[in-house]
């Protein structure tokens, strides 16, 4: 009560007086910021407000705000969201010093709080730093036995037959009448394709899991890794996880880890009885390099959460481009007709003589990459991009969304058009800075090979099997999250050709 009674006796002046105080102080606060960042001759970017920064000014749909931001004030920014200082670049030119030039001191990850999961953090070849010891174990496991080049080819007729149980799936919903959901199709096909990479079985076939129940948890670990969370912003917050996101993603992480480690068992209990021979697959690869089934375990779960969202989403953008695009979709088809003959599932051995497919595909990644801001790095000492410093600890984001709409790169920049590649060598495969869809640098993505063969044989396959209507109309607004998806899910009925 005296506290409150001392409160209530400070007369209307003395309110006056404190509210300017604390206004005077504000200013300060911006004065020495500003005056810091001119002497420290960080990248330009928005006055922060107090404790919030500029978060503000992210909104929904972040990539977006981030390039508006980036018109304003160029290609290279800085931003202050929550406690955090985030530099974003929006050019090749800067994106090749921080992929290419920096790396090697850029090449560290901003861990999200929700990776701290059940200690995922420890073991993801995502989140560890480049330079451990664990992290280049992992990478020259993942890269020489599940996505090196013999590898990649040796599989072509499982992702084949993959592909044709999808086409399988259309023909017998074309039948019916019914609509797909193009998006959560691929999704499965990049799943129950990975599944038996992995553990020589179709997902339906595994008796530890049953159907849908890991294609529903990766999903729900994809949402809660892609939300905003206030921890990552406020570190103070980590504590409370004020959302309950680490929350959420400890239950769905700990029931996918348990599928994992049921099959492992499986797989050991089996192999008691059989003679030693060469590894069947990737599983038995994993358990003859690795001594720690752990360490096996967050493998597994880091391959799920990068196989389906990225290349599904993809074949989403691409196949609600081109319906929308009818002259596009005539030149694709009839393409296509000619080369591999109406009604077929495409060949990877025709991907040469199917130019504008490969086009049209290179295009969709240049307007919808799957990751508009790459996984975030972490600078782990001080280095200069684009003339500006970035002190070490700074957040670094590469918004390939803005790069791939830059007006002085691209003509038309907002215009689907895949004749814009007929005629060039781009690579998409981190030599050319203009087109990164992967990243670059030792952090680029070690699935790209599989992922540039498997979404032009599921666009190519779809577009040459069907003809295609809409259930409702075309909306191509966006979803951000880890992966950027479309905001209403593209559902289709396949009309038989």
């Amino acid at each position: 009560m005296t506290n409150i009674s001392f409160l209530l006796s400070i007369s209307s002046s003395h309110c006056i007086m404190y509210f300017i105080a604390i206004l005077l102080a504000f200013a300060l606060a911006y004065a020495f910021h500003t005056l810091s960042g001119r002497r420290k001759n960080l990248p330009p970017g928005p006055t922060p407000l107090p404790i919030i920064g500029n978060l503000h000014l992210l909104g929904d749909l972040p990539h977006r705000s981030a390039a508006q931001l980036a018109a304003i004030h160029g290609p290279v920014i800085s931003l202050r969201l929550g406690h955090v200082t985030t530099m974003v670049v929006s050019s090749a030119a800067a994106a090749r010093e921080v992929l290419q030039k920096h790396d090697e001191a850029l090449a560290s990850r901003a861990i999200p709080d929700s990776f701290h999961a059940h200690r995922h953090s420890a073991y993801s070849v995502v989140a560890l730093p480049a330079a451990s010891p664990r992290w280049r174990t992992i990478r020259k496991i993942i890269t020489g036995n599940i996505f090196s080049g013999s590898r990649v080819r040796s599989s072509y007729n499982l992702r084949k037959s993959k592909v044709q149980d999808l086409i399988d799936y259309c023909r017998k919903k074309s039948l019916a009448g019914e609509a797909i959901d193009v998006g959560t199709a691929v999704f499965d096909t990049s799943i129950n394709q990975l599944f038996n990479l992995i553990f020589s079985k179709n997902l339906t076939d595994a008796v530890s899991t049953s159907d849908g129940e890991l294609r529903h948890l990766v999903r729900n670990i994809m949402v809660e890794a892609g939300a905003p969370n206030l921890a990552d912003f406020f570190p103070v917050l980590k504590k409370i996880d004020p959302q309950g996101i680490r929350r959420r993603m400890k239950v769905h992480m700990g029931k996918a880890l348990q599928i994992f480690r049921t099959l492992i068992d499986e797989r050991l209990e089996t192999t008691k009885s059989r003679n030693p021979g060469p590894a069947e697959d990737l599983l038995e690869v994993l358990l003859e390099e690795l001594d720690d089934r752990t360490l096996i375990e967050h493998i597994l779960l880091d391959l799920f959460i990068g196989a389906g969202d990225t290349t599904s989403s993809t074949v989403e953008w691409a196949l609600a481009e081109v319906l929308g695009n009818p002259e596009t979709l005539k030149k694709a088809k009839s393409e296509m007709e000619g080369v591999v003959g109406k009604g077929r599932v495409i060949d990877e051995s025709d991907f040469r003589r199917l130019p504008y497919l490969q086009s049209l595909v290179k295009e969709t990644f240049r307007l919808h990459p799957p990751v508009p801001f790459l996984i975030p790095r972490r600078a782990e000492r001080a280095v200069a991009v684009g003339g500006y410093a970035v002190p070490a600890g700074t957040h670094v984001w590469v918004n390939v969304w803005a790069m791939g709409r830059d007006p002085h790169v691209w003509e038309s920049p907002l215009e689907f058009s895949p004749e814009r590649f007929l005629d060039s060598a781009e690579d998409v495969f981190g030599a050319d800075f203009e087109l990164i869809p992967f990243g670059g640098g030792r952090r680029i993505c070690p699935g790209a090979a599989v992922a540039a063969r498997m979404v032009p044989l599921v666009v190519g396959s779809l577009l040459n099997s069907f003809d295609w209507r809409c259930e409702e109309g075309l909306d191509m607004a966006e979803r951000f999250g880890l992966t950027m998806s479309k905001a209403r899910a593209l559902r289709v009925f396949p009309v038989p050709i």
